[in-house]
């Protein structure tokens, strides 16, 4: 089989035009469209249907990009492993992490871990939805859940829960709730149940909705913040986003979920890199410092 083939058809595949894959590899539409025409003389059978809106894959070319996505990932891998052997601590990283997460508890303590590795790129990727690690669609990840994937390494980080809170000048204005049957009587800004969750315990929370009026849902726990810090209403956090936040109060020491555990979590593949040791580290040293802060 030859491997300039495979290449230009998983790239064809991944972008699902020949116009998008020629840019990615730098080749005319035409050098493209002859290297799929061969292959798929090779299999003797269509790899992609063809319509005005772009490519998708036949039967027979699902198949072979199940294929090439191994390929991939495994080629992927090894130049990875090659980097760290010869102890490099240039080129990328790419973290992954919730909305959240990242932009109010990762992003300010990052500068100490650029310090220890000047010449690290790092690409923060701020999803609420899992990218998927062994497939290398990023580097490491700090989960809100553990990860059900076996080719996964995951180190637990601390244990997090959600509470309800609000804006002194909210409370000043509407009082608190001391319960949650008080709850109906107040607006509550939450996650948003339409959006992927990050956390299985948002269950408690929906069980607590007030059914008939007064609840803000936002898609990321960042907007969530905000909307409680500008005192729209009661919100339920995660404990790590308000310590460094301010400006908001606990209202009710009884209203709070069961505890979850943050993880963080890298491919199998990278468990001898320095990259993923030294950010690894990182983590530990300045969760140590958030827990001693908070105690």
């Amino acid at each position: 089989m030859d491997w300039d083939k495979l290449r230009v058809f998983h790239a064809v595949a991944e972008a699902g035009s020949l116009t998008h894959a020629g840019e990615a590899l730098r080749l005319s539409q035409s050098a493209v469209s002859r290297q799929i025409r061969a292959l798929e003389d090779d299999v003797d059978a269509p790899l992609f249907h063809r319509h005005p809106r772009g490519l998708i894959l036949t039967a027979e070319g699902e198949h072979l990009y199940d294929a090439t996505k191994i390929i991939s990932s495994e080629v992927t891998a090894a130049c990875a492993r090659m980097r760290d052997a010869r102890d490099e601590m240039s080129g990328e990283l790419r973290i992954t992490t919730t909305v959240g997460f990242g932009t109010l508890w990762l992003a300010p303590r990052l500068h100490r871990f650029l310090d220890k590795a000047p010449e690290l790129n790092v690409d923060i990727v701020l999803e609420d939805r899992v990218l998927d690690l062994p497939m290398r669609e990023a580097d490491v990840a700090i989960r809100m859940r553990e990860p059900n994937q076996s080719e996964v390494i995951r180190r637990p980080l601390m244990d997090v829960s959600i509470r309800l809170y609000a804006s002194e000048a909210y409370i000043e204005r509407h009082g608190a709730p001391k319960s949650a049957a008080e709850l109906p009587a107040h607006r509550l800004i939450t996650y948003s149940p339409r959006a992927p969750q990050p956390v299985t315990e948002m269950e408690w929370v929906y069980s607590r909705l007030p059914t008939q009026r007064g609840v803000i849902t936002v898609n990321n726990y960042y907007g969530v913040l905000q909307a409680a810090r500008n005192s729209l209403g009661v919100a339920a956090l995660p404990t790590y986003m308000v310590q460094d936040a301010g400006g908001l109060v606990q209202v009710s020491t009884d209203l709070e979920s069961p505890h979850y555990t943050v993880y963080l979590v890298y491919p199998d593949e990278l468990r001898g890199s320095r990259r993923i040791s030294l950010f690894r580290e990182f983590m530990l040293e300045e969760i140590a410092a958030f827990e001693a802060e908070a105690a």
